[in-house]
């Protein structure tokens, strides 16, 4: 039966900063939200109400963010030998497909009006509430971007990261309608046209950074081998041990932000086993002080070959 780990204060302060930064998100997400609908409805913007529903899917991100991070934070259970860390992967997934679905949706909606104004529609002039409530979102999610992308880089949140980039999207597609409604509002209607244009480009941005973090998780789901510089250096700690002659089947993968390590070490076989676990015992110890105390690390000892065949050594006179 697994035992329980009780979280260190360095994980702790890692979900008070997730649980912060996400907490802050999802407020200025709540306003924005209510600010767009306002300024879409009075200020006749079609294309803010549609800004207003993208902002109301970044709130619906959050909540998954806040969900899934905190049942990652369970240590291991009977049920859970290596712990909970794939809800976070899971969550980076979920929020990843939505801002790829975000992006699709904006790229659908800017080509159909551009296909009705070439058919000779003419879209409306909204009023400039509009675009006050356009530019307030592109600045308020800029900001909610960089404090939330920070966050993740220093904690490796692969979730916190995607949903930086769903707030980051949420401002990418202001854009859209702050240069439609400004072009409308200063040059007339014949230059609202650049509302869907300038939605479609930003939403090409929108869909490759989607793609790249679904990629990713998918990738850790998959159970895909940490990145080559990790690996060389796992390689290059072990190799700091004089004992270990050999290292090989190295194996790692991700679990949610912590890893796992496994490996087989040969030693000289006259190596008793009580020496042969302390260098097991030293080295888990150094890999764990390098990616972090939940770390999962799996070490498998067997003698040097001789001539490419394992020797038994020789025997103790007593």
């Amino acid at each position: 039966m697994s035992s329980s780990i009780e979280p260190t204060e360095e994980e702790r302060q890692r979900h008070r900063a997730i649980y912060g930064i996400t907490l802050w998100g999802g407020l200025a997400n709540t306003v924005l939200v209510v600010l767009k609908f306002l300024a879409g409805i009075f200020g006749h913007s079609a294309a803010m109400i549609a800004d207003a529903v993208h902002s109301l899917s970044d709130f619906l991100t959050d909540i998954i963010v806040l969900v899934f991070v905190r049942l990652s934070a369970k240590p291991a259970d009977q049920e859970h030998d290596y712990g909970h860390g794939k809800y976070e992967t899971l969550a980076t997934t979920i929020v990843g497909l939505a801002l790829l679905v975000v992006g699709a949706m904006i790229a659908g909606e800017g080509i159909d009006k551009i296909i009705r104004v070439i058919h000779g529609e003419v879209l409306p002039i909204p009023g400039k509430i509009a675009l006050w409530a356009a530019l307030a979102s592109i600045v308020i999610k800029e900001i909610i971007y960089r404090l939330t992308i920070r966050v993740g880089r220093k904690y490796n949140s692969q979730a916190v990261i995607a949903n930086a980039w769903h707030h980051r999207s949420d401002a990418l597609s202001s854009i859209g309608p702050a240069v439609g409604i400004s072009c409308a509002i200063f040059f007339g209607e014949r230059w609202a046209i650049m509302d869907p244009i300038a939605a479609v480009v930003v939403s090409i941005f929108i869909i490759v950074a989607a793609v790249k973090i679904s990629l990713e998780a998918i990738k850790d789901l998959m159970e895909h081998s940490l990145p080559k510089e990790i690996r060389e250096e796992i390689e290059t700690i072990v190799a700091q041990d004089p004992e270990v002659s050999e290292m090989h089947h190295l194996r790692t993968r991700r679990l949610g932000s912590n890893y796992a390590i496994e490996m087989h070490l040969r030693m000289p076989g006259k190596t008793t086993l009580y020496t042969a676990h302390q260098h097991s015992m030293m080295l888990e110890q150094r890999l764990k002080q390098r990616f972090g105390t939940r770390t999962h690390v799996g070490i498998h000892i067997e003698p040097t070959k001789v001539n490419g065949e394992y020797e038994q050594p020789e025997q103790c006179p007593c």
